[in-house]
């Protein structure tokens, strides 16, 4: 079955690197997938899978079965969207979109989703089971994956694979890690209330630009002292809107932040350890406060037997020198945990990095893959999705 994973997916390259431009030329931003959805659902009409498009929202949702000797479904999951961010790579299928841009490898997700399901569909008589493919809109606003759920897209669903390019590691590997793989985030607004006065006389006001002060250093060093430091936790305060005027001490300060953690444990816990730090900071200079802490999404965290099945596929496929164990998680965000509370699963990394010249960040305007990857992610999914029944 491997060879013939391999055999098809060769004769596919020239063809992938075409869709995968054709993606990249044409950028769309969160939630407004039509034209990629349009062409995503086109492809997979094309080699024979079963599509439903319009799932959350502008997602698209394809079924590929087999010989259902085995009721269990595998969703593979591939996120659409772009960023709005100004291209600077200078390739010539560089974006058309202006201030639109394929910054954190999504073309290259959506090439490898469509390319499992070419290589899936040529094989499907050796399927036992039925393989979903969930072509998600959103990833970047962290709404998609919802979306997709609400409509559906985990009914029945045993279990999920997904992978994110990795720009720090070798284009063409396959980077494995257990358990946490991405952080939580979550969102803290904070509005600090007191009272306003003359700058002459603070005794006479309550500063709230000053109580706001002391509650983002006193929520900094109780990370330090009162978090376990082996269950990272990253409070950052991006924001912050206060005051009239320079002589005046303001009476109402906003503050707004992100919140990151590793530990399911621990992001339980957050909400009410900040907001009794907040009120006890206030208590004590005079101040009150509002705060919303609004749940973001979950951290990754890969389910062991699914671990297991990528990393003896990629095993097997390219050898170990290609398999690189990814020693720390990310404390970035992915929505892919979404799914994670309906079945278990598993995401990988596909390393995307150049040899020979400079690998720039996710994000980056000048962020560019090593095009060969995208049939290692295709080979690693496919053979895993084989694997899968047996």
């Amino acid at each position: 079955m491997l060879t013939d994973i391999k055999n098809i997916a060769a004769k596919l390259a020239p063809r992938l690197i075409e869709i995968r431009r054709h993606i990249h030329s044409h950028p769309e931003l969160s939630g407004q997938e039509y034209q990629t959805a349009a062409y995503v659902a086109g492809v997979l009409s094309s080699c024979g899978v079963h599509v439903r498009e319009g799932v959350g929202k502008t997602g698209v949702m394809g079924e590929l079965s087999g010989q259902i000797t085995d009721e269990r479904v595998l969703a593979i999951r591939t996120d659409m969207d772009a960023l709005p961010i100004a291209e600077r790579t200078g390739l010539d299928y560089a974006s058309q979109q202006a201030g639109v841009m394929h910054a954190c490898g999504h073309d290259v997700h959506t090439t490898v989703g469509l390319g499992t399901a070419m290589i899936l569909s040529e094989l499907v008589d050796n399927l036992p089971g039925t393989v979903r493919f969930l072509f998600q809109p959103a990833e970047e606003i962290a709404q998609g994956a919802g979306w997709m759920i609400a409509d559906g897209a985990m009914q029945q669903v045993s279990n999920i694979l997904s992978l994110h390019v990795f720009p720090s590691i070798p284009g063409g590997s396959v980077g494995i890690r257990r358990g946490a793989l991405t952080a939580a985030a979550d969102d803290l607004e904070i509005t600090i209330i007191g009272e306003s006065g003359h700058g002459a006389r603070p005794h006479e006001a309550v500063d709230a630009i000053w109580i706001a002060s002391q509650v983002i250093t006193t929520l900094q060093q109780a990370i330090s002292r009162t978090q376990n430091p082996l269950r990272p936790v990253v409070l950052t305060i991006g924001q912050l809107n206060g005051g009239r005027a320079p002589n005046v001490i303001a009476d109402s300060v906003k503050m707004l932040g992100t919140v990151r953690s590793l530990h399911p444990e621990t992001h339980a816990d957050l909400p009410a350890w900040i907001e009794k730090i907040v009120a006890n900071v206030c208590q004590m200079h005079g101040g009150n406060y509002e705060m919303n802490y609004r749940r973001g999404v979950p951290s990754v965290q890969n389910d062991t037997g699914m671990t297991q099945l990528v990393e003896s596929a990629a095993l097997e496929a390219w050898g170990s020198d290609r398999v690189i164990y990814i020693p720390e998680p990310s404390l970035g965000a992915e929505d892919f945990s979404l799914y994670l509370e309906y079945a278990p699963g598993m995401m990988f990394r596909l390393g995307v990095g150049h040899p020979d010249k400079p690998n720039y960040p996710l994000h980056h305007p000048q962020f560019e893959v090593d095009e060969s990857a995208i049939v290692t992610g295709i080979v690693t999914l496919a053979y895993a999705a084989c694997k899968y029944w047996e």
